[in-house]
């Protein structure tokens, strides 16, 4: 017997970096057995840093777009990550049980320009290094950590 997929929504603010990094790394992490999406309270587009740091590790993010929370209103999820404390603080109630997990992730856009890149792939390997300790185990029948390995 097979197992529905867990629904998964991560928000951040802007929905640009940090969360979308996750949820392509979920995506990879956790293969079919979740559906995964990620939202902001505040989207303002894609940053180009997120999209080399993942594909540094094998992971296209180029196809995200950036989308706002509000589009997500009313919908059930399994599980609602909050990947910044300012998403945390803003994050509306969603319908039924999902359970919520938070980890504030320092923005790496905040970042001079100069290091910026290198704070984009710091916090991707915070994010996975989060998603394969505290995360994934949680999952029914969670698939074992792999990506990036």
């Amino acid at each position: 017997m097979t197992r529905p997929k867990q629904s998964v929504l991560i928000l951040c603010t802007g929905n640009s970096a940090r969360s979308q990094m996750a949820e392509g790394l979920l995506r990879a992490m956790a293969g079919d057995s979740v559906d995964v999406a990620s939202a902001g309270t505040r989207p303002v587009g894609l940053n180009p840093n997120a999209i080399a740091a993942m594909a540094e590790i094998g992971i296209d993010i180029s196809g995200h777009r950036s989308k706002s929370v509000e589009g997500f209103l009313g919908r059930e999820f399994d599980f609602v990550i909050t990947v910044c404390d300012r998403a945390r603080e803003s994050c509306p109630v969603f319908p039924g049980r999902a359970r919520k997990f938070h980890h504030d992730f320092e923005d790496p856009a905040a970042t001079p320009a100069d290091g910026q890149l290198e704070a984009f792939r710091k916090v991707r390997d915070e994010i996975l290094d989060w998603l394969a300790t505290v995360f994934l185990p949680v999952l029914p029948e969670a698939p074992e950590a792999g990506a990036g390995s």
